[in-house]
């Protein structure tokens, strides 16, 4: 699995934040998303995948 994200879409809701804080994190100057791993294990796969399907702007891609 790879986690892709593009920041120029992000809308800083937070919302992959709450669903994988082990693979996101957010800038604190303006709340956009920073990706922490973009090859997460697979017992935090369901998480990536919950935060691309949450995301408001799209701004998240899984690549299986």
């Amino acid at each position: 699995m790879k986690v892709i994200v593009d920041q120029d879409k992000c809308a800083s809701s937070g919302n992959c934040v709450m669903r994988a804080p082990e693979i996101f994190d957010q800038r604190d100057e303006d709340g956009v998303v920073v990706l922490l791993n973009e090859n997460p294990p697979p017992e935090q796969a369901e998480g990536a995948r919950n935060a691309a399907a949450g995301c408001p702007a799209s701004a998240i891609y899984v690549e299986e």
